[in-house]
């Protein structure tokens, strides 16, 4: 879907150089890591499946399924647009004439246990009055990770891309991000338990004098493409371990706290239902299996318990040392 085909002729969102840089550069990342996907899993290739939406926008959904390493995965860009409605003010608490939104999100779900899933989104939301002039923008974005398996050299090297990619605008982007992460895939209903072992996330970030758009379009750049510097190599570590069912049983389960976040707390989810958003773009994200087993704990002090216990008490991956958990 191009931006022509995107706007009317007489609507605002386009015309400004920002937002126009900023769909180029979600277009052009989805299409490097699709590459570097469909390059890794050797097999699978993406699908895409453009869309537009009634009220203003579209956007193109790119799955890919049964791979080599990837079970099931989508990179999804959109472009939407519309009316802010009573609904949007009161439970979106968003107030304005209209809004645009443009961003990437994707999850990956692989095959093999001891390969993690991943999850990456990185997005931009103007709103406008009357006139059609931009009254606020805010940038938000993040990627995480989320094992059935625990390898410490993995948790540490995925924090440590992003540290990387972070501290390239501010030291302390990176532990702010991380605990803003830890605090947000969370299952609160199941005694705060993480839904992985996070990444960084960063939300409703405004322009400022001390922090201007370069520094938070930078940083989006920065963080998008240290997606594929942070999952192939653990993919391509793991790939070739042998599994037992008993080990996709397990994944199975850990699915199923995936999935309760996603539909239970996700912001990403209810604001894109509530804005009549594309189901099946949304939702894409579920995984392709799942087990909601009555009251299911692992057994103490076993591999799947060391997860565990790394979803229920974050540890700060940076450091040596598993043992050194932030909530110590």
């Amino acid at each position: 879907m191009s931006v022509e085909n995107s706007a009317t002729s007489n609507n605002t969102f386009f015309n400004e150089g920002v937002t126009g840089k900023w769909i180029q550069f979600i277009h052009q990342l989805q299409d490097d890591i699709c590459y570097a996907l469909e390059a890794c899993d050797g097999q699978a290739k993406f699908i895409e499946d453009a869309w537009e939406r009634p009220e203003g926008g579209g956007g193109k959904t790119r799955v890919l399924s049964n791979g080599n390493l990837f079970e099931k995965g989508g990179v999804n860009t959109s472009i939407v647009f519309g009316d802010v409605t009573d609904l949007m003010r009161t439970q979106l608490k968003i107030n304005g004439d209209k809004w645009f939104a443009c961003g990437l999100s994707l999850v990956i779900h692989p095959h093999n246990p001891y390969v993690p899933t991943v999850h990456c989104n990185y997005r931009m939301f103007q709103l406008y009055n009357a006139s059609g002039e931009t009254i606020d923008r805010w940038f938000g974005g993040g990627t995480d990770l989320t094992p059935c398996y625990l390898f410490e050299e993995d948790a540490k090297h995925f924090h440590q891309t992003y540290k990387n990619a972070c501290d390239q605008f501010d030291l302390s982007f990176y532990p702010d991000f991380k605990k803003v992460c830890d605090d947000y895939f969370v299952n609160t209903h199941r005694n705060n338990e993480r839904r992985g072992i996070g990444g960084i996330f960063y939300d409703y970030k405004k322009p400022s004098t001390e922090k201007n758009i370069e520094c938070w379009f930078g940083l989006a750049k920065v963080a998008g493409y240290a997606f594929m510097e942070a999952y192939i190599p653990i993919v391509e570590k793991r790939k070739h371990l042998s599994y037992t069912a008993e080990n996709k049983y397990w994944q199975e389960i850990r699915r199923g706290r995936y999935t309760e976040f996603n539909l239970v707390n996700d912001r990403g989810t209810i604001f894109g239902l509530k804005t009549n958003g594309r189901t099946e773009s949304i939702l894409m994200s579920l995984p392709p299996t799942v087990r909601f087993d009555y009251n299911y704990q692992p057994i103490p002090g076993s591999e799947e318990d060391k997860l565990l216990q790394a979803c229920l008490h974050p540890i700060d991956w940076i450091k040596s040392s598993t043992n050194m958990s932030e909530d110590d």
